[in-house]
């Protein structure tokens, strides 16, 4: 089967869409697919185009046997909601005569990713001229996001972008997004249910196991006996971060507790301001991507903040791998939500914003260490049962594939 991704975010980006957009298309070819990707170059969660993509606009490159298109996109220095929209919106023009080249190559399936949602109608015009399934795949509702967190705002512009959102996405063969409340919210914006798929974030389960490395402990300078609270990922304004520093704080009479944030992103100097004074707060930039089982390991805890306003509007990507490293987590957000379900079972559950509370949480698990490995089991056979991924792409690959297309199967061909 031809597979054509169409993906802002791609490989190397080390995190969010990017990380997940690039394992898709490997896993495809490695099974014998002949997969293209219009990309714009990494930039991601730097907010910088990596310097190796800069001195040409438009490119095409060789990935794990996948041929990748790169279109140009503008990059603003401090993402706000106007700067967002045109960053989003010059890698739709760039990239839209770029996908229209990709007809001569006659694609049996367009699978548009969004962000960026502003894709969507070359992805759709795309698959209806060369006859190919058009097949939507949503990781965060970023209009809803958007309005929800004053990104953007109006109720007359907010009427028109919904309903030019309803027209698009009534309009592709299948609509498929990464937690249950997110696929009933496409209900409510009117894509018949036979065309949703819930088509979560996966983890590597081979690659991510619950281990522990002390000689990476003891490179990042971190004592063996200390009970460490870890966020990694994404330093985005969507996850409630400035909370760490509070509960950080609340707790700096407790030199066994160190907490840990790693990542890079728009919220990087803010938490840097906020964190100065904190001897037991630790920022470290990202790690490489062949670490990050040892990295995940590392913790004892997990940390998953998330904004209120941003609450089942997206599903954190980061939350399988957390799982799969057999550590118990720790999420600030509202009772009721889908990420509250499922941390329920695995970890603690806190109102968002509140510092206090969430030091009361840490101090609980990292008291009561039983109590922590058990949460710790309970995350790891979580993962194995809904988040694996030869078993999440198998599932929606062959949902999706055409009867008369090549099976798409978990083995790799000899």
């Amino acid at each position: 089967m031809r597979v054509l991704i169409y993906s802002a975010n791609f490989a190397p980006e080390p995190t969010g869409i990017g990380k997940y957009s690039g394992e898709m298309a490997s896993w495809l070819a490695e099974r014998g697919h002949e997969v293209r990707v219009v990309a714009a170059p990494p930039y991601y969660p730097a907010w910088k185009i990596d310097p190796k993509y800069r001195w040409r606009p438009f490119s095409r490159e060789q990935w794990r046997g996948v041929d990748v298109w790169r279109a140009p996109l503008w990059v603003p220095k401090s993402p706000t909601g106007l700067t967002r929209i045109l960053h989003l919106m010059s890698f739709a023009v760039s990239s839209f005569p770029v996908m229209l080249w990709q007809l001569l190559w006659q694609p049996d399936l367009v699978l548009t990713v969004a962000p960026a949602f502003m894709c969507a109608p070359a992805g759709l015009f795309v698959a209806r001229l060369s006859r190919a399934k058009a097949y939507l795949h949503i990781q965060d509702f970023e209009v809803d996001v958007a309005f929800g967190m004053g990104l953007l705002k109006g109720k007359l512009l907010q009427r028109i972008v919904l309903r030019m959102e309803r027209w698009v996405l009534q309009r592709f063969d299948a609509v498929s997004t990464i937690s249950g409340r997110m696929v009933e919210r496409l209900l409510t914006k009117g894509v018949q249910q036979e065309r949703t798929r819930y088509f979560p974030n996966w983890v590597d389960l081979g690659r991510i196991r619950p281990t522990v490395d002390p000689a990476y402990r003891a490179q990042l300078g971190i004592a063996p006996d200390s009970v460490v609270v870890l966020f990694s990922g994404t330093l985005g304004g969507k996850q409630g971060l400035m909370v760490i520093p509070e509960a950080a704080r609340v707790l700096a009479e407790r030199h066994d507790i160190l907490f840990v944030v790693c990542g890079d992103g728009v919220m990087k100097a803010s938490l840097e301001n906020a964190s100065v004074d904190l001897p037991n707060l630790k920022l470290m930039p990202l790690q490489p991507s062949g670490r990050l089982a040892d990295l995940l390991g590392m913790a004892d805890i997990h940390l998953l903040p998330q904004s209120p306003d941003a609450a089942d509007l997206v599903l954190p990507s980061k939350l399988s791998g957390m799982l799969a490293s057999g550590r118990p987590v720790i999420a600030t957000c509202r009772s009721g939500t889908e990420i509250s379900e499922i941390v329920s079972q695995c970890g603690l559950v806190v109102a968002p914003e509140n510092g206090q509370e969430l030091a009361r949480a840490v101090v609980e698990l990292a008291d009561r260490r039983s109590f922590r490995l058990d949460l710790g089991r309970r995350a790891r056979a979580l993962a194995e049962a809904k988040f694996g991924r030869d078993a999440v792409l198998g599932e929606m690959f062959n949902s999706l594939a055409e009867t008369d297309a090549a099976p798409i199967t978990n083995d790799i061909p000899a």
